[in-house]
């Protein structure tokens, strides 16, 4: 069955969003909607990469609630910032190098980082298999007040990256 079906949950989405968009279920749209629920996995297959292992759940749900708090915290204190004089704003870019190794982990991290209000991932840059000597893989972070470099460099190491280490590993 895993061979006819290898992706049976995006299987399923694709077989429903087909429906859904053309707001029909007739004999047509089925076989279609089948058509493409059993054809696009097997077309996509090389772009698929393996599923995240999760080694540590408590951990990860510790990380999800503190990246809601942090969300609703950055939220109040964006709001006070923009409100205040636009001079007193110091944006800029910061690099963040990464011990992190994990293709899922750096992921999750750049989302963490854009989600949470005042700062957005703008880039990835390095390789994951880099040279212990070379230039480590970094994440270029925008944020909107950067009183200290060091000090949004090493928050975000301590409070995001360090759990997501934990969770899929280095």
């Amino acid at each position: 069955m895993r061979s006819l079906v290898p992706a049976p949950l995006a299987s399923a989405t694709l077989f429903a969003a087909w429906l859904m968009l053309n707001q029909s279920a007739s004999p047509g749209n089925l076989v279609l909607a089948a058509l493409f629920a059993l054809a696009l996995p097997h077309l996509l297959r090389a772009f698929r990469v393996d599923p995240p292992r999760l080694r540590r759940p408590a951990v990860a749900a510790r990380l999800a609630l503190r990246v809601l708090g942090d969300i609703v915290v950055a939220n109040l204190e964006v709001a006070l910032r923009i409100l205040g004089p636009e001079a007193r704003l110091r944006s800029g870019f910061v690099r963040v190098p990464l011990s992190i190794r994990d293709p899922h982990g750096i992921v999750a991290l750049a989302g963490i980082v854009t989600l949470t209000p005042g700062t957005l991932s703008a880039d990835f840059m390095g390789h994951l298999s880099a040279d212990p000597g070379g230039d480590r893989p970094h994440l270029l972070v925008h944020a909107l007040d950067v009183a200290d470099e060091r000090e949004l460099v090493e928050s975000i190491k301590r409070r995001y990256e360090a759990p997501l280490m934990e969770i899929f590993g280095p």
